[in-house]
């Protein structure tokens, strides 16, 4: 630990986050029930150490963001010769960074060739409020107002503000705090192994797609601005949509003039064997958003990439867009993404997810079909699911949906492996360093949370 760290024993240090520390996406009653925290003191590759000496495998990268691992010293180095140097500055009143000119520089190079430029945030959330204004503001300057209907998916998610949750499809997110803001609207998602039983996958992305498709004509073309989609949904259970659904979604958007924004937060930057999950789907974005791996979540920086039909509507027609923020292009976190990316070009991260750690992970996650409550597993890059069911055939959950996933959950921190459960799927994303000797871990570790799983449930 830190010098600073170092003055207190953990029995304070649990103290003090039970008494001030409010947690994300959790139920404070019920973590100090269960004694608190598990306490994070260090990390190193892929491996996370708590404050009593126990090492964990990280198979979620922290939360879908170490691209590159932990404890990479040149991300270090790189921000406290940043912070010397020049700490902060904003990007207002006609004032920039080298940093941040040349992060914007290269992420456009990353992105197609009919993109060019580049809006930084600090978070993935900022990013989506940043597309959903940009995309109405957009419509406004085309002499199209009324273009402000949003079209998203059930289940998805694109992030925990007001317009980030409202944009998303979690419905216990919609519950709270009076969400929805007005002019979303969300369809099916392409979730074949919940939504789609009994029908061919590929014929069920098209009945997915034609979702949007009758949204459309339901509010009407004239009204919609935009339609959003993860390339995979993530937090939704990682969700691989059938190779007939964003061909599909790409002639619907085109047909009706729909912008279509990719949310690459968690897909972005190798995660899916290509730099971006849209160049893995063939998807043909207006905007991109991106977060996570941008940085490896060594410092909060997210970014939209703007397509040249968008920038040059906003910036030769529109003048000045009020909008930023005062951490938009802070020259510490570009730096730092601006090395990472480098990283990630110099090991040949992506090419690795692609042709190696990418299938291995497939073929080894598939030796746990044959498990009783297993009923599929699924993979893109290094992005992976294990959906546990009380019957292969119907699709069906065990009772009460969501208590089978948090059950092998737990299974699985106390083995020491972090998996995460999103309702009763198992979900993995571990950083883009690890080997196949780590797989293998990762795999062996689940056929034995998935076997104390069923013996829980009384199934074995």
């Amino acid at each position: 630990m830190t010098n600073i760290l170092k003055n207190y024993d953990k029995a304070e240090l649990k103290r003090l986050d039970n008494a001030h520390h409010m947690h994300p996406f959790t139920d404070h009653k019920g973590l100090e029930g269960e004694g608190g925290s598990r306490m994070i003191v260090r990390a190193d590759g892929c491996y996370l150490y708590d404050i009593d000496g126990e090492k964990i495998l990280d198979g979620m990268s922290g939360l879908w963001c170490t691209n590159v691992g932990y404890g990479r010293k040149e991300l270090t180095e790189v921000a406290a010769e940043q912070m010397n140097e020049l700490p902060y500055y904003n990007t207002f009143f006609k004032t920039s960074t080298p940093a941040a000119a040349l992060l914007a520089a290269k992420v456009a190079s990353l992105l197609p060739d009919d993109m060019n430029h580049v809006f930084f945030s600090g978070s993935g959330s900022e990013a989506n409020d940043t597309n959903l204004r940009m995309a109405r503001h957009f419509w406004q300057l085309e002499g199209k107002p009324n273009k402000k209907i949003i079209i998203s998916r059930n289940n998805a998610y694109h992030g925990s503000t007001i317009a980030g949750a409202s944009l998303g499809g979690m419905s216990a997110m919609h519950k709270q705090a009076g969400l929805e803001i007005s002019g979303i609207e969300h369809v099916q998602q392409p979730y074949w192994f919940k939504e789609g039983v009994g029908m061919d996958e590929d014929e069920f992305g098209l009945v997915a797609a034609k979702a949007v498709e009758d949204k459309i004509l339901e509010v009407g073309a004239d009204n919609v601005a935009a339609f959003i989609g993860e390339p995979v949904q993530g937090a939704g259970g990682v969700i691989i949509p059938p190779k007939t659904y964003w061909a599909e979604i790409n002639r619907i958007c085109e047909q009706y003039d729909i912008l279509l924004i990719c949310d690459e937060v968690i897909c972005g930057f190798g995660r899916t064997g290509n730099w971006f999950g849209h160049q893995t789907l063939g998807i043909k974005p207006d905007i991109v958003t991106m977060a996570k791996g941008l940085s490896s979540g060594y410092l909060p920086i997210s970014a939209s990439g703007v397509g040249d039909r968008v920038y040059n509507t906003l910036y030769k027609k529109g003048g000045e867009f009020y909008h930023g923020y005062t951490y938009s292009g802070h020259p510490v976190a570009a730096a730092v993404a601006l090395r990472n990316i480098e990283i990630i070009e110099r090991e040949g991260l992506v090419e690795k997810v692609r042709n190696e750690t990418g299938p291995y992970l497939a073929q080894q996650l598939a030796t746990l079909n044959d498990h009783p409550i297993v009923g599929q597993t699924r993979t893109l890059g290094l992005l992976g699911a294990i959906e546990i069911t009380n019957d292969k055939a119907a699709h069906t959950r065990f009772e009460p949906e969501g208590r089978a996933g948090t059950i092998c959950r737990d299974n699985f921190f106390a083995r020491n492996v972090v998996m995460r459960a999103c309702g009763d799927v198992m979900v993995c994303a571990p950083p883009l360093i690890i080997d196949k000797a780590e797989i293998d871990h990762l795999v062996a570790t689940a056929r034995e949370c998935l076997d104390a799983t069923a013996k829980e449930l009384g199934v074995m």
